[in-house]
């Protein structure tokens, strides 16, 4: 009878953990509370999701982890009316394997509504994402990125993209109706990118395309479609990719 279960009414948050130990916490709870917000949930008590995190991270200190926390509108009625129970919290911790260095992405017909009431919230209403990364999938690939509906790059299934044209570092901006991505802030801070409106066919001239999340880090793009990328990973990918795992590697609360 959970919300998040009968209607998907909940948001979420993953983080990279590695030997019991998670990355960027405060930045992940500060998204979970402005997801919440948006979404109409009660604020979450941030103390007691930390304590929640650090007692599945002690029990089972994996070498490397999906930390998943999830908050939904607690048990309601059989529809899109909420209940007056109050929120349900779950934290769960599943292992993970690294991620190769580079990969193959796909596009889909399917958009983004950039103007949509669950635009930029991380919500755990993904049936657009498992749809779009099945079919990635079948084509051999690991990831689906979308346009919006004006045409524009946006966004993958769970992770955001960044482009490299005419030597600068470029990725669509937040109205474009992307994820505040927390690697995208820190690898667009430390790694000096910009922000650009880009259309979805950026992707067929791009000298170099990546793309970025909590458990790929930064990953290089070696094939779009049927375009491949030859020389993957590129200079400007590769220093992003070492400047993050520095910066990373010398705090994990950035």
């Amino acid at each position: 009878m959970d919300h998040g279960l009968t209607v998907g009414d909940g948001v979420f948050e993953t983080l990279k953990a590695s030997h019991g130990t998670a990355f960027a916490m405060d930045r992940h709870l500060r998204r979970l509370a402005r997801s919440a917000e948006g979404l109409g949930l009660p604020e979450p008590d941030l103390d007691a999701v930390r304590h929640a995190c650090e007692a599945v991270l002690a029990t089972n200190p994996v070498p490397l982890g999906r930390l998943r926390i999830t908050y939904t509108g607690g048990t309601s009625p059989l529809g899109s009316e909420r209940g007056t129970t109050g929120p349900t919290l779950v934290v769960a911790l599943g292992s993970a394997n690294p991620r190769p260095d580079s990969t193959a992405v796909i596009t889909v017909p399917w958009t983004r509504n950039e103007k949509g009431a669950l635009a930029g919230l991380k919500t755990t209403s993904y049936g657009e994402n498992v749809v779009a990364l099945a079919r990635a999938h079948r084509a051999g690939a690991s990831e689906a990125l979308f346009a919006n509906t004006q045409g524009a790059l946006c966004e993958g299934t769970g992770s955001n993209v960044f482009v490299v044209v005419g030597g600068k570092l470029l990725t669509p901006p937040l109205a474009s109706g992307c994820l505040a991505g927390i690697t995208r802030e820190l690898v667009a801070d430390w790694a000096g990118a910009e922000e650009a409106d880009l259309p979805l066919d950026v992707l067929d001239e791009a000298d170099e395309i990546f793309l970025t999340s909590t458990l790929r880090d930064v990953q290089a793009v070696h094939r779009t479609d049927a375009r491949e990328l030859p020389g993957t990973p590129g200079p400007v990918t590769a220093k992003a990719m070492r400047v993050f795992a520095e910066r990373a590697a010398e705090n994990v609360n950035p």
